[in-house]
């Protein structure tokens, strides 16, 4: 793929990507359920080691999140149920809304009313998954969504908002099910791909205030958020995470693709101007190929 020829550009030691592409039928997302077979994604695009190990960072609380619906679908949790400050419950976490700091224990406002992007919220998820379940979080996370994906390098060895380690080959599977939905119902992952607690202001990382400043349940949602670190041509819908470690993953469901870059290169103004450029060239050279 052409476009991912630009990370030999990159002021990076060392970078790794691919580009999946799913059919799109079964629904939306192909997720089971949703009015036919599955989608199987297929890589259409990569570049870089395949098996170098990189530190995910905030890429870690997509995997993190998709092991607490799990948890909700197994009925282990509810998503209205208490959790977090008082009045929070385990929507509020996931969506960045309970109120808490980025770290510490401090609250900053009352759950549903800024969207105020906090760590702590993820590693409070963490612990309430632990005392209901009675199973370590990092042991949970690796049998509901490391083993049944084959991502067997992919490790959490420390706080569920950013301490994975893993592979591109291991976040690309992690990718295909985001295309393609195997481990939650079609609803479930509906539910955490669209906007929770709507028109909700707060500040995007690395991009400043955004208004409305759209989440999901562990997913952010690039709605109208301008500057954002995918691409010009991505469609509100797309949803995914970076990480500042350098890293991100996007997916796109308007034209079912998605989108991993590793790197070893922290987070800076060097990706907030190579990650969209390089999104709208994946896109741009896709579409091409769509038609030709």
């Amino acid at each position: 793929m052409d476009a991912l020829r630009q990370l030999d550009t990159w002021p990076v030691r060392t970078a790794a990507a691919v580009v999946l592409r799913s059919p799109g039928t079964g629904g939306a997302g192909g997720a089971p359920g949703a009015g036919g077979p599955r989608a199987v994604a297929t890589q259409v695009g990569v570049a870089g080691d395949p098996a170098v190990r990189f530190r995910l960072a905030s890429v870690s609380k997509l995997m993190s999140a998709y092991a607490v619906l799990i948890a909700i679908e197994e009925g282990a949790l509810a998503l209205d149920e208490p959790a977090g400050p008082e009045s929070s419950t385990v929507a509020h976490l996931l969506a960045h809304a309970s109120g808490l700091a980025f770290s510490g224990d401090r609250v900053m406002a009352r759950p549903g009313t800024r969207r105020i992007y906090s760590n702590t919220g993820f590693e409070e998820l963490g612990r309430h998954l632990e005392r209901v379940t009675d199973i370590p979080f990092d042991v949970y996370l690796a049998e509901a969504v490391f083993r049944p994906l084959g991502m067997g390098t992919a490790v959490l060895e420390g706080s569920p908002a950013h301490a994975v380690t893993a592979t591109l080959a291991d976040v690309g599977a992690f990718a295909a099910e985001l295309l393609a939905p195997s481990l939650v119902s079609a609803a479930t992952f509906a539910a955490a791909t669209s906007v929770a607690f709507p028109g909700l202001a707060g500040v995007l990382p690395g991009f400043g205030a955004q208004h409305p400043n759209d989440w999901g349940l562990g997913f952010e949602i690039r709605g109208t958020k301008s500057p954002h670190w995918t691409g010009a041509t991505n469609s509100p819908a797309t949803f995914g995470h970076f990480g500042r470690s350098g890293t991100f993953v996007w997916v796109d469901p308007a034209v079912n693709v998605a989108c991993v870059v590793l790197t070893d290169r922290d987070f800076g103004d060097w990706a907030g101007a190579a990650w969209p450029a390089l999104s709208a060239d994946v896109l741009a050279e896709l579409a091409v190929v769509g038609t030709s």
